[in-house]
């Protein structure tokens, strides 16, 4: 299968803007459900205001936050599918742009020493572009990102040492979700990533960010600690928009990563309520939207 590059301008272009306007099923559902089991009257009544915001953003065809983020974008190219890797991350730069100038949304983009803003949403480095490949046959599949600053700013990293055990990762990741509070505009999805190298382990955490709620790390002994860290975040009485409650985390996901005999990293990476992505897939059959 040949991909067609200007489709894939035009989807890197409409990714953008349907990732700021339509928030996923699965986070509408987490609202749900933590909904359900938020016992203070405040935080229900700050996650009913979070679910009308969604719902007057998407009747209004608004965007769900103001911050539009640092644009990213992750490909995962099929086996028997013919792509010029550098003209296809071109093509998405020149998508990102033109969402950016022709809806037009505000840039959060600019250069990290004169803070100068092009008004592109593209910068040095930027979108960012992840390339990946997969076994599935004739499929390009595009995952859109857009990172706000209110969770990327509250990423954080610990170089912990093997003989600490589980213990420290445990504690490293509560004590995470402590330091940021308020600040990433919880209930959060809180990515972890263990093992690997330094990199490695910070890009395991924000795969596991932005992974879809319900999903479970493939590996047994990271799905159990899921589950046991999502409970323990949740008595931390952090609370929606970081001001009481039960409702800290809509979810812990965790992926892993094999690493040296001497060293065991850990990482952390949150998705703010406002939990934002949206997918494109090429197939023979055409191009189909999704999250």
């Amino acid at each position: 299968m040949k991909i067609d590059l200007p489709a894939v301008e035009e989807a890197a272009k409409e990714l953008y803007i349907r990732a700021l306007k339509m928030l996923p099923p699965d986070i509408k559902g987490g609202f749900a459900r933590l909904t359900e089991t938020e016992s203070r009257p405040r935080a229900q009544g700050i996650l009913a205001t979070m679910v009308q915001n969604i719902q007057v953003a998407e009747e209004n065809e608004n965007l769900l936050c103001q911050d539009t983020g640092v644009p990213i974008y992750n490909v995962t190219i099929g086996s028997g599918v013919e792509v010029d890797g550098h003209a296809l991350k071109a093509a998405i730069r020149k998508g990102c742009e033109r969402a950016t100038r022709e809806h037009p949304l505000r840039s959060s983009v600019v250069h990290p020493i004169t803070r100068k803003n092009e008004h592109t949403s593209c910068g040095a480095e930027v979108p960012v572009i992840h390339i990946d490949f997969s076994d599935q046959p004739q499929e390009l599949d595009i995952l859109m990102v857009p990172k706000g600053s209110g969770s990327e700013n509250n990423s954080f990293l610990k170089m912990a040492i093997p003989a600490e055990g589980i213990a420290a990762v445990k504690a490293f990741v509560i004590d995470s979700v402590v330091n940021a509070g308020g600040k990433t505009c919880p209930p959060t999805v809180v990515g972890v990533g263990i093992g690997g190298t330094s990199d490695l382990c910070v890009a395991l955490a924000k795969r596991a960010a932005i992974r879809p709620l319900g999903s479970r790390c493939e590996d047994p002994e990271g799905a159990r600690l899921e589950e046991e860290l999502t409970a323990a975040v949740n008595r931390l009485g952090v609370g929606p928009q970081g001001l009481g409650g039960d409702s800290t985390a809509f979810a812990v996901h965790i992926e892993l990563a094999a690493t040296h005999i001497t060293m065991n990293p850990v990482a952390v990476n949150m998705q703010c309520h406002s939990a934002r992505r949206a997918r494109a897939r090429f197939t023979p059959d055409g191009l189909t939207y999704g999250y």
